[in-house]
């Protein structure tokens, strides 16, 4: 019987040492899953877990941040069909005025049998920019995008041109432009990473939300036309009576060729946050649904914190966006010089998450900056250590003696 409880309790011991000092496991065969078949994300520690897809890249950005809390193969270049559309209304915008008269000449109405969508342009015809811009996103229409081109441009290709130098001044950094229509080209590519830098850039034009985000749009009767064009997105994702609609959708463009499958780019704002979702070389009728999940996927395990509010050093920036539950305490900081400022770089299990500049040097010398941060923070530590209460009594005091001041000047000139 003793040699029966003994065991007992060396079992219970080894029961309760190995439950103490197990190694814990977090979904190691998941992970190992979803890094082979290309989520990086997935593999970043601390990590929520992405959702599996089947479109062969995806991202998502957050806007302020430009944390990247969802990434599938982002820069594999890729044929970008009409999302190319969102780079030729976005240096529409910026290039031209919305009541600009638009003239339809051959080279915008050689897009009308090139055989892709089109409103039925004819030589001659009148636009205004903003009626042709509907065109663009709403139709899709590639004999506007042509004429759109020309008049931006002078040409098509002095176009396409602009279109390329603005996709490297964005960031864009695997991106090549042929055409402004999205019509296949073997040499056109891009990536899933940089068409959300293309979108990024255009959802900050206000003009670019109404157009891009409209459900329908009326063209009246022209100089040349005897009736009206209704016309009618596609884009699902912004239509309340889609099964596909997307709650707090900015806007976007969905469309297919065989060249690139199916490929969806969108923004949609939520409580303060914006994020952009990329789907590449999808199946058509899928990529939306898949937009979706990985929109949901950063709503609800991401969350934007300010770290401005408490830091007297930054001057600019400070918002991170990190897994929901995440403080400041989870991250890094790596401060680089760049055109004489300070840029601190926020992370989290290594990736980048925020960032903020610390100091400028351009303005003050950094004796002057180690000064004012050391002033900065003893005024901020006196004001923590400090109690309200001895302000208050003091006041209360002066008011006192004030009410007695006058009381007895009252009472001398009575008498």
């Amino acid at each position: 019987m003793k040699k029966s409880r003994i065991t007992t309790a060396l079992l219970a011991i080894g029961i309760s040492a190995s439950m103490v000092f197990q190694t814990p496991v977090f979904a190691t065969e998941e992970t190992a899953v979803a890094v082979s078949s290309g989520v990086t994300t997935n593999g970043i520690s601390g990590w929520p877990q992405g959702p599996e897809i089947t479109s062969a890249s995806a991202v998502i950005m957050e806007d302020t941040s430009d944390t990247i809390l969802y990434a599938k193969d982002m820069d594999t270049t890729l044929s970008p069909a009409g999302a190319v559309k969102i780079m030729t209304c976005l240096l529409a915008l910026e290039n031209s005025q919305l009541d600009d008269q638009v003239t339809m000449t051959e080279t915008g109405v050689s897009g009308v049998t090139d055989g892709g969508a089109h409103i039925s342009s004819q030589l001659g015809e009148v636009f205004t920019m903003e009626q042709c811009l509907y065109a663009l996103m709403l139709a899709s229409a590639n004999d506007i995008a042509l004429q759109v081109a020309e008049q931006i441009g002078g040409s098509v290709d002095a176009f396409v041109q602009k279109m390329n130098d603005r996709a490297k001044e964005l960031g864009c950094t695997n991106t090549v432009f042929t055409n402004p229509t999205g019509l296949p080209d073997d040499n056109q590519h891009t990536t899933a990473h940089d068409l959300a830098l293309i979108m990024q850039a255009a959802i900050r034009n206000d003009s670019f939300r109404t157009i891009s985000g409209a459900t329908s749009y009326t063209i009246p009767a022209t100089n040349v036309s005897g009736g009206t064009r209704n016309l009618t997105s596609s884009f699902a994702m912004t239509d309340p009576a889609s099964a596909s609609y997307y709650e707090g959708c900015i806007g976007g463009r969905e469309s297919t060729t065989t060249a690139s499958g199916s490929v969806l780019v969108t923004a949609a704002q939520r409580n303060g946050t914006t994020l952009i979702a990329v789907v590449m070389n999808g199946a058509t009728g899928q990529t939306a649904t898949e937009a979706i999940s990985l929109l949901d996927y950063g709503f609800s395990n991401f969350q934007l914190l300010d770290l401005s509010e408490d830091d007297f050093h930054i001057l600019s920036g400070g918002t991170v966006m990190v897994p929901s539950g995440a403080t400041a305490d989870d991250l890094t900081t790596e401060d680089t010089e760049s055109d004489g400022q300070i840029l601190r770089t926020y992370s989290f299990g290594g990736t980048q998450v925020g960032t903020a500049v610390v100091e400028d040097s351009s303005q003050e010398s950094s004796s002057d900056v180690l000064e004012n941060d050391e002033n900065m923070d003893s005024a901020k530590a006196y004001s923590e250590s400090r109690s309200q209460i001895p302000y208050f009594a003091i006041g209360g005091v002066g008011i006192l003696l004030l009410i007695l001041l006058l009381w007895r000047m009252i009472r001398i000139i009575r008498s």
